[in-house]
C-alpha cells in the first residue's frame, strides 16, 4: 500500500484545513489508519486514528474537539478536518496504516508507532 498526503498549507490561527491521504491498492479498506505529526527536531506524535469500518474515531487530547478524522473506503482516502488551528499545530502531518487495530488511548506501544505503511508527509504551518 502506498500513501500520499495532500492539503497542507500556511493558515492563520483560528483557521481550518482539510488534509487528504490517498491510498493505492485494495488493502486500504482493511487497515487501521492514523494521522501522526512531527515537529522538526522532535519525536512523532500520534494525532488521531480510525478503524477499518470508519467508526470509533479516537483523538489525542491536544486535538480532541478541533480535529475530525474520517475515511472513504470506496475512494481509498483518509481525511483530517482541522478547525480552530493553533500555532502549536504546526508540523509535518503523516498518514499511517496498520494491519492490526491499535488502541492509542490505552497503549503507548513502548514509545513506538507500530505502523506498516507511511506516507511522505504534508507541511501544515499555522502562523499570522
Amino acid at each position: 500500500v502506498q500513501l500520499v498526503e495532500s492539503g497542507g498549507d500556511l493558515v492563520q490561527p483560528g483557521g481550518s484545513l482539510r488534509l487528504s491521504c490517498a491510498a493505492s491498492g485494495s488493502a486500504f479498506g482493511d487497515l487501521y489508519m492514523s494521522w501522526v505529526r512531527q515537529v522538526q527536531g522532535e519525536g512523532p506524535e500520534w494525532v488521531s486514528g480510525i478503524n477499518s469500518g470508519g467508526d470509533n474515531p479516537t483523538y489525542s487530547g491536544a486535538v480532541k474537539g478541533r480535529f475530525t478524522i474520517s475515511r472513504d473506503n470506496a475512494k481509498n482516502t483518509l481525511y483530517l478536518q482541522m478547525d480552530s488551528l493553533k500555532p502549536e499545530d504546526t508540523a509535518i502531518y503523516y498518514c499511517a496504516g496498520s494491519e492490526q487495530e491499535l488502541d492509542h488511548l490505552n497503549d503507548d506501544f513502548g514509545g513506538a508507532l507500530p505502523y506498516d505503511y507511511w506516507g511522505q508527509g504534508t507541511q501544515v504551518t499555522v502562523s499570522s
